[in-house]
């Protein structure tokens, strides 16, 4: 069965984006970051994708979780886990 793809936009001086970083290296998912500091065009892809201006917005599968705290409240209530073990 394929892993979820997990994708983070960020920038560098964030901390909420260390904080959402941290909580999936703990929990051992691998992720892709995407640096929005470093290319604009990314920045805009990820207000098309997910209608929002700040760091972090996470995705799973395409889907977007949210920032930090959706990222925390996803995790909180177990459904972080049951994602990842699909």
């Amino acid at each position: 069965m394929k892993k979820p793809t997990v994708e983070i936009y960020t920038t560098a001086t964030c901390v909420y984006c260390q904080q959402a970083k941290h909580l999936l290296a703990r929990k051992g998912i691998e992720y892709t970051e995407i640096r929005i500091d470093l290319d604009p065009n990314k920045k805009n892809e990820m207000v098309e994708r997910s209608g929002r201006k700040t760091v972090p917005e996470v995705f799973i599968d395409g889907e977007l979780i949210g920032g930090f705290d959706d990222l925390w409240n996803y995790d909180q209530s177990g459904r972080l886990d049951a994602r990842m073990r699909r």
